[in-house]
């Protein structure tokens, strides 16, 4: 009896923060227009600290790898050969995963001659 009250509780609970949170994801002027221009703006911004985040996991697994073959490649028993190139290669892409985002900066510049941004504008991209 008493789990069956709890689990009532609990499931009110939940409803009024799902309330909470689905009031707060609306638009200001909530019009399905302005719902999906927040949500694309959203959407945009988190994918832009995905790929960040994806990048850095990048360079650290390239670091990690580089470092290993570099080191295999001393060993006496593992001494094929591309150990040292591999190991190279792994360092070089640590290099321009840890500065990916630097580059993609330098692309809008060059491709638009002004900054990457996000706004809450939407508009056609030109390249010019």
């Amino acid at each position: 009896m008493n789990v069956n009250i709890w689990m009532k509780k609990v499931a009110a609970a939940g409803m009024f923060v799902v309330g909470l949170g689905a009031s707060g994801a609306m638009a200001q002027n909530a019009t399905i227009g302005a719902q999906v221009q927040t949500m694309a703006q959203e959407f945009s911004t988190a994918g832009g600290f995905t790929a960040s985040m994806a990048m850095y996991v990048a360079a650290l697994l390239c670091f990690i790898g580089g470092a290993w073959f570099l080191w295999q490649s001393r060993q006496p028993e593992n001494r094929e050969t591309g150990k040292v190139a591999a190991g190279f290669a792994g360092l070089v892409l640590t290099g321009l995963f840890a500065t990916g985002g630097n580059w993609i900066q330098k692309a809008a510049n060059t491709a638009t001659g002004a900054n990457a941004t996000i706004t809450s504008q939407a508009a056609a991209v030109t390249f010019q």
